[in-house]
């Protein structure tokens, strides 16, 4: 008799790992995406590196720069919610490789049971109070047939792999966003130095024309017309401190600091690579932390649907209960007092109010969701690519242009005052030299921030910055 039970037992313990042949759950592939065509342009790129496998340090050559995106990479608290987001999918990793581990519970009471019913199951035989003593432990394993507790492990990391995939978002951008931040403070600089020098030369043009009316030489209208101009640019200077003011206070939101000054180079100085490298549009597959992210997420909801097609199918579990259990509290712990007993169980879904159902077409739509939203993370970066280059190869195309308008005006400005010292022009028309020039200059700073700015764009959008 006591073999037959220990082969029972033994076909029972043996059972589950015969069914793992049976195993229902799916093994996720990525689906096919058409990354051929993603870039707009002519000249699609052939070569298998990408500009975004420059690390920040070795594009940006500017000291100070470096300097803070390090602060900020270290310090921002974007980054830092990011990284706790991590720590706690981690720690739901780690509970997805104990699944595979049984359970484990203990339990220890004292009862005293003050009066039986006499028509209850033990009535008859206890008359009197009573005492029960009892130390237990409780093992149980569930067998993973059809997959449901692998399916949730590979489901707990891709959900890691997600947040790991947010920091790197997060950090990419961040890095864009320092930079660009910091090139506006070096724009405005220039700016600022531009507007500046207009100011002294408008302030002793304005002196020389009141010297001359009060000599009976110009009027009154040519010395207002110089002051206007002069009270334009000192108003124009006005607004442009006052965006590099704000443009500090982002910087240092940006770097988790308080407010302050901050050191800089000049926008002269600032080179950046130029060998700049699209790679083939499936790169972005690898080194787009968001497009990394969404393909994560459909990861996840392909296993979770894995788990919730698996409980339509029935579980087995097994249990085995051990400990002691007495009446008299001086026998508690006593060899005579130990039981043991093991329980093999299975379940199987039959009427449930259709949740089975329901959790397994929501898991289905879910994973549905993730794919389109993959699939659309990728369309957005081959737009944020195409739009980067091409602001780029606009700006570039544009600073020849802008130079030549910069180096016409100046010389038309000269000439003006020539010809209107030998009265060939009017006063008015001096003034729109000046204005002209002035405004050709500033656009000159601008264009080169548009052309820095676009380089930082196209670095971001191929997926650089986080490596």
């Amino acid at each position: 008799m006591n073999k037959i039970i220990a082969n029972k037992l033994i076909l029972v313990a043996i059972l589950p790992l015969l069914l793992q042949s049976c195993f229902t759950a799916k093994t996720y592939e990525r689906p096919s995406v058409e990354t051929e065509n993603l870039y707009r342009t002519d000249n699609l790129p052939q070569d298998s590196i990408s500009f975004a496998s420059v690390s920040y340090k070795d594009l940006f050559t500017d000291t100070y720069l470096r300097t803070y995106i390090e602060r900020g990479l270290q310090n921002n608290l974007d980054i830092r919610i990011a990284l706790q987001n991590i720590a706690a999918a981690e720690a739901y990793v780690k509970q997805g490789k104990a699944g595979y581990l049984p359970t484990l519970n203990g339990a220890a009471s004292a009862t005293r049971t003050a009066r039986t019913s006499e028509n209850g199951q033990f009535g008859s035989f206890f008359t009197q109070p009573f005492n029960q003593f009892e130390t237990s432990g409780t093992l149980s394993w569930e067998a993973d047939i059809w997959g449901k507790i692998r399916s949730t492990k590979r489901a707990s990391d891709a959900s890691y792999l997600q947040t790991v995939a947010a920091h790197r978002v997060v950090k990419t951008s961040l890095v864009s966003q320092i930079a660009t931040t910091y090139y506006q403070l070096l724009a405005l600089d220039k700016q600022i130095s531009v507007t500046e020098e207009t100011i002294e030369t408008r302030s002793k043009s304005l002196e020389t024309i009141t010297a001359l009316k009060e000599a009976g030489q110009e009027n009154q209208v040519g010395v207002d017309q110089t002051a206007a101009q002069l009270y334009s640019a000192q108003s124009q200077l006005l607004d442009l401190k006052n965006a590099l003011y704000k443009t500090e206070n982002t910087l240092s939101i940006l770097l988790s600091e308080a407010p302050q000054d901050y050191d800089r180079g000049t926008l002269d100085d600032q080179k950046l690579s130029a060998n700049m490298q699209l790679g083939v549009p499936a790169l972005l597959l690898r080194n787009r932390p968001d497009i990394m992210q969404a393909e994560y997420g459909l990861v996840n909801s392909f296993e979770l649907t894995n788990v919730a097609r698996s409980n339509f199918y029935p579980s087995i579990t097994l249990s085995a209960q051990g400990g002691f259990q007495s009446l008299e509290l001086d026998n508690w712990i006593d060899s005579s007092s130990i039981f043991a007993n093991l329980v093999g169980g299975l379940t199987q879904p039959i009427f449930n109010g259709r949740k089975v159902r329901t959790a397994y077409e929501v898991a289905k739509a879910q994973q549905e969701q993730s794919l389109l939203s993959f699939k659309q993370s990728l369309l957005v970066a081959g737009k944020e690519v195409s739009e980067a280059l091409y602001d780029y190869n606009i700006s570039v195309e544009k600073e020849a242009f802008v130079s030549k308008q910069v180096v016409a005006l100046k010389r038309a400005e000269d000439n003006s005052e020539e010809l209107l010292n030998s009265g060939y022009l009017t006063y008015l028309d001096l003034l729109t030299a000046r204005e002209n020039s002035l405004n050709a200059e500033l656009s000159l700073v601008d264009n080169k921030l548009d052309q820095l700015s676009a380089t930082v764009e196209l670095y971001r959008s191929l997926g650089g910055g986080w490596q």
